[in-house]
């Protein structure tokens, strides 16, 4: 038996580490990269251990994992700004030897040593950290076999961002109107949903083609092209397509010889044969099909953007939506190639209102300053865009608001 002194917080984790896979299993988190940065930062950290003032103020002195947790709230219970999880990692890294996975089960200390904040998977002796007046306990060695595959927890609610993985999609406004289209439907039906079977047409660049012995190819139907203009140049960054569900190709187009009332002989187009299998809503002719893309197999690990950035929110996800709140999806219009990847966080700045100065005879015209609202965090890219989660906010997020680095 050993006797212990426990600070100020003590949590329950097991295989700790402070990044995971959303959607993938424990293999695919692991073959997530650390940057760098990340790791020097961690090395950094597990030697010098945290500040105090980065503490979080009101850290409970206690806390259980548990299934509904996620990286971000539980980075949140240590430090102020959860996004910064490698000095999470370094407070621990001697114990954490897969930073990419985090699970229910082990104890976890925060130690004060020197006024710095360190923790350990492992239990503190007396003398090895600060005296803080709690009482001590003891412990008992236990010994229990789990299965952890399944029970690591993910960086943020995988529900609010899932749909967002393949459903709504950016567009070039050529390629979607390039797009194999629906042409018409059994029985001259006007509008399309589950069960029924419609016919449709490719191009040369996209072919409505069945391959003998392969799977059949499935195709996701979209609609519309909505331009999203950057809100400082009003310059078109790209087009969002509207998800209307999911088709199956049944046959494949192709062309039959005929003759007409002449005798004459005639090409006829043959358009392909689809069947719908998920409407989101009635899909009609003219909606255009694009190849279903692979099952993405997503880790996402929070951190800072290296470089500065300065963007702005295009749209919030939604037509009838004027202010995004927390754990709804906006677009912002910065991309790829502006360096942003999955994972990067940001700040949220409010506009800062433009209003008259009464106080001065000249009445000349005055901004406020920006003023923080929240963090938003980047979980799908495109070339000029980005989809990114409202993840802490103190109220309303609205079109044109700053966004920054977090720092």
């Amino acid at each position: 038996m050993e006797k212990l002194t426990l600070t100020k917080v003590q949590v329950h984790l097991t295989g700790v580490a402070v990044a995971c896979a959303l959607v993938a299993g424990p293999s695919a988190a692991q073959n997530y990269p650390i940057t760098p940065q990340q790791r020097s930062t961690a090395n950094q950290v597990a030697q010098s251990g945290v500040a105090l003032s980065e503490l979080a103020p009101n850290a409970p002195q206690s806390h259980t994992v548990k299934a509904g947790d996620t990286l971000w709230a539980i980075s949140g219970l240590f430090l102020k700004s959860p996004w910064r999880w490698p000095e999470l990692w370094g407070m621990n890294l001697a114990d954490i030897k897969n930073p990419h996975l985090i699970y229910p089960g082990q104890t976890l200390f925060l130690v004060i040593r020197d006024g710095r904040a360190h923790l350990s998977t492992q239990s503190v002796g007396i003398g090895e950290g600060e005296a803080t007046g709690l009482p001590s306990v003891k412990l008992s060695p236990r010994t229990r076999v789990e299965n952890l595959g399944a029970g690591a927890l993910p960086t943020l609610k995988t529900h609010l961002i899932e749909p967002f993985l393949t459903e709504p999609l950016i567009v070039d406004e050529q390629e979607l109107s390039a797009a194999p289209r629906i042409v018409a439907a059994q029985d001259d039906r006007v509008m399309l949903t589950r069960g029924d079977r419609a016919y449709a047409r490719g191009n040369a660049a996209a072919p409505l083609i069945d391959e003998p012995g392969k799977k059949q190819k499935a195709y996701r139907v979209f609609r519309n092209a909505t331009p999203l203009k950057d809100p400082v140049t009003g310059e078109v960054l790209g087009y969002e397509a509207q998800y209307v569900g999911k088709a199956l190709l049944a046959r494949s187009e192709t062309t039959q010889g005929d003759t007409d009332g002449t005798g004459k002989s005639v090409t006829n187009i043959v358009p392909a044969t689809i069947d719908i299998l998920d409407a989101k809503e009635e899909m009609r002719v003219g909606d255009r099909l694009l190849p279903e893309p692979p099952q993405q197999l997503k880790a996402y690990v929070p951190h800072a953007p290296a470089n500065r950035v300065d963007a702005r929110i295009v749209s919030i996800y939604g037509s009838a939506v004027v202010n995004a709140a927390q754990n709804q999806v906006v677009t912002i219009n910065k991309g790829t190639r502006d360096g942003i990847e999955s994972g990067h966080v940001l700040a949220i700045l409010n506009d800062g209102t433009r209003l008259i100065d009464k106080t001065d005879e000249a009445r000349p015209q005055i901004k406020l300053p920006d003023e923080r609202n929240g963090l938003l965090m980047v979980f799908r890219t495109f070339d000029r865009l980005s989809y990114a989660l409202v993840m802490d906010i103190t109220r309303g997020v609205k079109v044109g608001d700053h966004l920054v680095n977090p720092n």
